[in-house]
């Protein structure tokens, strides 16, 4: 870390994390951030309702194959935006506010242009990637259009998460939660009128969402650029002295790029087990993605905790403050765990009525249930690995929890889906090979954090 005159992170415009208590902070820092997440999810939820009950199982389906290219897009950036995370946190924890200030100019450059470079290169492939996954046709000519407009959001959507991480790495998760509500709500608003041509907008069928997230996305992100400039918050990038200061920027990619490689396994494995999926057919593939809503509602928690977790520990680790780093692990675990047993007893007891919110097929409704009664157990999993990898992320150590991706989706989940898919003859081999894959995931990331590596 970078020796320079100490600055005091203003403590109006952040939270330190380096003193008082760990509970408290967690759950103080991760309610905005919960909050956000409950508002994008609830989204998620109205978006596949309208699609799924007024447009049919088809639409709903192409949603569900377009979701993992978007990921895969996205990975890299949130790759680097977690590593801007990062660093600000540690130097926030450190007082290094004029390294952290490097850390905001080199960084806003970097993500724009590479969130250019995907949005191209998304534009080439998808279609090709859509029929490489076994898309069936009905659900392909609705993908690919819906898909090309989607990716214009990119860009933005990048410019949003940089931000957030910058606001969270410095103790601040309330902000990002004002401007994430005021674009959830815009979409909520946007979705069906531009989907049914409603207020005489035009009719555009599933495209509308498409379009409603384009125009909130670029909304959003000039919106709190411009708060950043007022507020005079210490994470606002001057744009007069832009520029990717390279020992900073080398910084940034070495931490960043494991993490990106790591959620583009998740993506990339996501779109091998999809294609699996699209093999038993369009019902498969929507009760698929009507169950996946559930799945967001579970791992929703975990993620939140986990966002956390990492940036206690990297401010407390950047205070050189181990011991609290312990706790945040063992605070964490637990009450991440404790929320995501609702929705697993819920997937677990109740899997019908949530099914019914998003379709009224039965075929659609009988595959989702056997998927949640598989899957649902395993949720629990999640939120503990999320809990040791959120210490081994915000200890800088990204390239091991990618280690875990690839342990647990290549020599597990991808391989156990096939094998168990074809000897069962049956899309339950899937759920159970993802279920495995959970536990696989966790027993991984929580033996490496057991053995302290990541304090060195």
């Amino acid at each position: 870390m970078h020796s320079s005159k100490p600055k005091k992170c203003p403590p109006k415009q952040g939270r330190d994390l380096t003193t008082g208590s760990i509970p408290r902070h967690l759950v103080a820092f991760t309610l905005p951030m919960l909050a956000g997440s409950a508002l994008q999810t609830a989204y998620s939820f109205i978006n596949a309702i309208w699609v799924g009950q007024f447009l049919g199982k088809a639409d709903l389906a192409a949603i569900t194959v377009s979701f993992p290219i978007v990921f895969v897009l996205m990975a890299l950036a949130g790759g680097l935006t977690l590593a801007t995370n990062i660093l600000v946190s540690q130097y926030c924890g450190a007082k290094n506010h004029l390294q952290m200030g490097r850390v905001v100019q080199s960084s806003v450059p970097l993500i724009g242009s590479l969130s250019l470079l995907l949005f191209v290169i998304g534009e080439i492939f998808t279609p090709h990637i859509l029929k490489a996954m076994d898309t069936p046709p009905e659900v392909l000519s609705l993908a690919i259009p819906y898909m090309r407009i989607f990716l214009i959001s990119l860009p933005f959507a990048f410019g949003v998460f940089l931000v957030a991480s910058m606001l969270r790495g410095i103790g601040d998760s309330t902000t990002p939660l004002y401007f994430q509500a005021a674009s959830v709500i815009l979409s909520a608003i946007l979705d069906p009128l531009l989907m049914f041509g409603l207020l005489g907008l035009p009719c555009l069928g599933l495209n509308g969402t498409a379009w409603s997230s384009v125009i909130t996305q670029a909304g959003a992100v000039v919106a709190i650029y411009i708060y950043l400039q007022r507020k005079r918050s210490p994470v606002a990038p001057d744009w007069r002295r832009l520029s990717l200061d390279w020992e900073t920027t080398w910084h940034t990619i070495k931490i960043g790029i494991p993490s990106a490689i790591q959620q583009s396994l998740v993506s990339i494995g996501m779109l091998f087990v999809i294609s699996m999926v699209n093999r038993f057919g369009a019902n498969a593939t929507a009760a698929f993605g009507a169950a996946s809503r559930i799945d967001q509602l579970a791992f929703m928690p975990a993620q939140t905790f986990g966002m956390a977790i990492s940036t206690l520990s990297g401010q407390n680790i950047g205070a050189q403050k181990l011991s609290r780093v312990s706790q945040t692990f063992r605070w964490g675990a637990f009450l991440s765990t404790a929320i995501t047993l609702i929705p697993s007893v819920l997937a677990l007891t109740v899997p019908h009525l949530l099914l019914r919110i998003f379709t009224n097929d039965t075929a659609v409704i009988d595959t989702g249930v056997q998927y949640l009664r598989i899957v649902g157990f395993a949720y629990v999993f999640f939120a503990i690995s999320f809990a040791s990898n959120g210490v081994i992320n915000g200890a800088g150590h990204t390239f091991m929890t990618t280690i875990f991706s690839l342990i647990s989706l290549w020599i597990f989940r991808v391989p156990l889906a096939y094998y168990l898919s074809q000897r069962l003859n049956s899309v339950q081999g899937i759920w159970y090979a993802m279920a495995i894959s959970f536990a696989v995931s966790m027993l991984v990331s929580v033996i490496y954090y057991a053995s302290g590596r990541w304090k060195i």
